[in-house]
């Protein structure tokens, strides 16, 4: 497949990210943080959705406590907007680099030489940008992802993530047939499992103990494929001193014919990576409908 032809304002763009990608990864997520404190400050929609999400959660906390936890959140949102420009402005060796230490390896390991297919749910949490990278360098790999708001990114996406070799293919019919052929040749596919579902394509499920738009996608390629189930994140280490990769293994439920029984078990999975490291999930992430009951999950 030949490389996307870029639009001239994302080849700018694409050039400002090469540029930063030079800066070294302690400098970026300084100005990641800068922008996150900045962010909190002016009560934009990051913040606002943060601390609704947050007000739902964590309840048990005080406000005070919330408050500390939701502006940590958003400064760390604003290190994952600055990181981006290691991670795509830079080579892939050098990102890939970055990651100190990998937890897990042998889940994953394992899984591979299974050869009955791998399914890596990566959520809103950390660094998953690097995990593409740290993916497509040990195994042939695709990922799902849904198509920008903006078409004129879509390029700049696919030109990035695809400085590796990676199939990408879009949420949509051929893409998930796409998937199912992958898995039932035994190999290995990338999934946000938090993706908050289309209509009619996800069920409400626990999350934190909140009714939350879950995928469904992602438990029926389980359960119709065999395919084992990895959850798997980049975690940030503190002070821009690079990144730690956890593998961690999911339940045998999340495979359940019951979709509710396999999204809660999803959900868990989810919660079970987030507490590994709370403030760098993406709590501006609208997941929990104002109105569970006339939601149209």
């Amino acid at each position: 497949m030949s490389p996307p032809r870029l639009s001239w304002s994302v080849t700018l763009l694409y050039g400002l990210l090469r540029i930063a990608g030079r800066l070294p990864l302690p400098v970026l997520h300084a100005l990641g943080a800068a922008v996150g404190r900045w962010s909190w400050r002016w009560h934009g929609r990051t913040r606002r959705i943060t601390e609704n999400n947050l007000s739902l959660v964590l309840t048990q906390e005080s406000v005070q406590s919330r408050h500390a936890i939701g502006r940590a959140a958003v400064i760390e949102t604003g290190k994952s907007l600055c990181e981006i420009a290691k991670i795509w402005g830079n080579s892939p060796e050098n990102a890939l680099a970055l990651i100190r230490e990998v937890r897990g390896r042998e889940l994953f390991d394992t899984a591979l030489t299974r050869g009955r297919g791998l399914i890596i749910a990566a959520p809103h949490l950390g660094c998953w940008e690097l995990l593409n990278y740290w993916l497509a360098s040990q195994t042939p790999l695709a990922i799902l992802y849904r198509a920008p708001r903006h078409a004129v990114i879509e390029p700049l996406l696919l030109k990035a993530r695809g400085a590796l070799p990676v199939e990408q293919v879009r949420a949509e019919g051929a893409g998930v047939r796409t998937l199912y052929r992958r898995l039932a040749a035994g190999g290995v596919v990338g999934i946000l499992p938090d993706q908050k579902p289309r209509h009619g394509e996800g069920v409400l499920a626990p999350f934190f103990g909140v009714p939350a738009a879950t995928m469904v996608l992602l438990p029926r390629l389980a359960e119709r494929t065999g395919a084992s189930v990895l959850f798997s994140f980049v975690e940030r280490l503190p002070r821009g001193a690079g990144y730690r990769l956890h593998f961690l293994p999911a339940p045998a439920a999340i495979a359940d014919r019951d979709l509710d029984v396999a999204c809660a078990a999803l959900n868990r999975s989810v919660e079970d990576c987030v507490r590994l490291a709370f403030a760098q999930y993406q709590w501006s992430y609208k997941r929990y409908p104002a109105d569970p009951a006339n939601s149209g999950y």
